[in-house]
C-alpha cells in the first residue's frame, strides 16, 4: 500500500515534466520555422537552410541576372540547402493516371496508317532545327512509330477535342530547347483545325505565344532552362562560359507563368555542362559559390518545388516532364562501334534499356522532389520510352542559325545533333500523354 501511494505521488510529477518538455519543444520548433520564413538561415546538424522565393524586385531584392552578370569572386560551396515544405491545405489527391495501367510502360509499334499525326511541310511554325526531312533526311521511318502501353491504350489524339479542353485557357511550356520542341510539336498538332486568319504567333522572345481566337486560348513557351533565375535566360544569347544562377529564386520566371492554367515544366540538359556558380539572393557583394551540376539542380528544384507546393490543383494543372535522353555513343546499343545517332533508323528493341544519356543520380534526385508534390504535380515519365528512340534525332539533318557546311555534313561523328528530336516524331507522343491526362 505504501509503495502504491509513493507511485501515486510520483505520477503527477512525471506528467508535469513531460508537459514542460512538449511546450519547450514546440516553442523551439516554432522559432526555427519563423527564422526560415523571415529569411534567416537556420542551422541544423551543420547544414544551413534557406527559405526560397523571398526577395523580389518590388521589395528591393537583388538585381536581375543577365548575360553580362559576373561574380566578383568565387568560393567553395557553403553547404546551404533550400528549405521548402508543403504547408498548404490538401485539396484531395488528383489521380495521376486515368486508369490503373502505367501508360509509360510499353513498346514502340510501327504504324504507318495512323502516323504521323501531321506532315512536317503542313506546319508553318516548324523549326528548321527539327525539320529533318526538309534538311535532307530521306528515311521517314522515324515518323511512323506509335507508343503502345502494355496493358491499355492511349487516348487517340483529337485536335478539336484538345482545343475544347483549352477553351479560355493558357497552356504554357516552361523550360529549355527540348521543351520548346514539345511546344512546337503541340502547335503543329493543333494549328491545322484553326483557320489561318484566326490564329497568330508572336515574335520569338523569352515568352512566345500561339493564339487561337475562336477558342480564346493560347499555347505558349517560356524560355527558362534552369527554372531558377540565371544569366542564361536570354532566349538567343545564352551560351556563356560561366553559368550563374540564383538557386533560391524562381520569382522572375514565376511572374510570367503564374497566371497560366496548364503548365508543363522541364529541366535537365542545361545541368549537364559542368559546375554551376551560385549567387544567393541575400548576397550583396557579388560573391558566388561553386557547386557540381547535380547539387545545383537539386537546389533549383527545391526553389521550384516551393512554388509548386502552393498550387491549388483544382484551379491549375502542373506537369513535370522527366529528362529527355541523348544518344551520343552507339557502342551503348551496338558494342564495339564508334558512332552516334547518325544513320540509325530503328528504335532499340530491348525492354529496360538505359543509356548514359539518362543520368540516374539526377533521375533519383528529381524523383525524390516530385514524390513530395504528388497531389500538386503530375509527372510525364518520358525518359525510358524515349531512350529506345536512337533513330529519332536530327543528327546532321537540321539547320541551326545556318545550314551545315559540306565539310560538316561529311563528319557526322562531330556535327550530329543527338539531343533534340525530329518532328513529326517522339515529342508528339509526349503531347499525346498530356492529352490523355487532361
Amino acid at each position: 500500500m505504501q509503495r502504491w501511494n509513493r507511485k501515486k505521488t510520483q505520477f503527477p510529477v512525471l506528467v508535469f515534466l513531460l508537459f514542460l518538455f512538449i511546450v519547450f519543444s514546440n516553442l523551439h520548433s516554432e522559432n526555427s520555422i519563423l527564422q526560415i520564413q523571415d529569411g534567416h538561415p537556420r542551422h541544423q546538424d551543420s547544414i544551413t537552410y534557406v527559405k526560397p522565393n523571398l526577395f523580389s524586385r518590388q521589395n528591393h531584392g537583388p538585381e536581375v541576372l543577365d548575360r553580362f552578370s559576373t561574380c566578383n569572386s568565387t568560393k567553395e560551396y557553403s553547404g546551404r540547402k533550400i528549405a521548402w515544405t508543403d504547408r498548404t491545405p490538401r485539396y484531395g489527391h488528383r489521380r495521376d493516371t486515368l486508369e490503373s495501367c502505367d501508360v509509360f510502360s510499353g513498346k514502340w509499334v510501327f504504324d504507318n496508317s495512323s502516323y504521323p499525326l501531321y506532315k512536317e511541310s503542313d506546319c508553318p511554325y516548324m523549326s528548321d532545327q527539327l525539320a529533318c526531312h526538309k534538311h535532307g533526311r530521306s528515311d521517314l521511318g522515324y515518323q511512323y512509330w506509335r507508343w503502345q502501353p502494355h496493358n491499355c491504350n492511349l487516348k487517340r489524339w483529337n485536335a478539336t477535342e484538345m482545343w475544347e479542353k483549352l477553351r479560355d485557357k493558357r497552356l504554357m511550356f516552361v523550360g529549355d530547347s527540348l521543351n520548346r520542341g514539345q511546344w512546337i510539336s503541340m502547335v503543329c498538332l493543333l494549328q491545322s483545325v484553326i483557320p489561318a486568319d484566326k490564329r497568330s504567333m508572336s515574335p520569338n522572345a523569352a515568352l512566345t505565344i500561339f493564339k487561337a481566337e475562336e477558342y480564346n486560348a493560347t499555347v505558349e513557351f517560356l524560355w527558362a532552362p534552369l527554372l531558377v533565375e540565371s544569366n542564361s535566360d536570354d532566349p538567343v544569347n545564352h551560351r556563356l562560359d560561366d553559368r550563374i544562377i540564383r538557386p533560391d529564386s524562381v520569382l522572375k520566371h514565376a511572374s510570367e507563368w503564374e497566371n497560366a492554367d496548364i503548365l508543363i515544366f522541364n529541366s535537365y540538359l542545361w545541368w549537364r555542362q559542368g559546375p554551376v556558380k551560385l549567387l544567393w539572393s541575400a548576397e550583396a557583394n557579388g560573391v558566388c559559390e561553386e557547386l557540381d551540376s547535380v547539387g545545383a539542380m537539386e537546389l533549383a528544384m527545391g526553389a521550384w518545388a516551393d512554388w509548386a507546393s502552393k498550387v491549388n490543383p483544382l484551379k491549375k494543372r502542373v506537369f513535370f516532364v522527366t529528362m529527355s535522353p541523348t544518344h551520343l555513343w552507339s557502342r551503348e546499343w551496338k558494342p564495339e562501334s564508334e558512332g552516334n545517332c547518325y544513320s540509325e533508323t530503328f528504335p532499340i528493341d530491348l525492354e529496360g534499356y538505359w543509356g548514359s544519356g539518362s543520368d540516374l543520380p539526377t533521375m533519383h534526385m528529381v524523383e525524390k522532389v516530385l514524390s513530395k508534390l504528388s497531389s500538386k504535380v503530375s509527372v510525364l515519365n518520358i525518359t525510358q520510352l524515349s531512350d529506345y528512340r536512337k533513330d529519332g534525332h536530327p543528327s546532321i539533318y537540321r539547320k541551326f542559325w545556318e545550314a551545315l557546311k559540306p565539310e560538316q555534313l561529311s563528319n557526322p561523328a562531330s556535327y550530329s545533333d543527338c539531343i533534340h528530336w525530329c518532328l513529326p516524331g517522339v515529342p508528339d507522343v509526349w503531347n499525346e500523354f498530356l492529352f490523355h491526362f487532361l
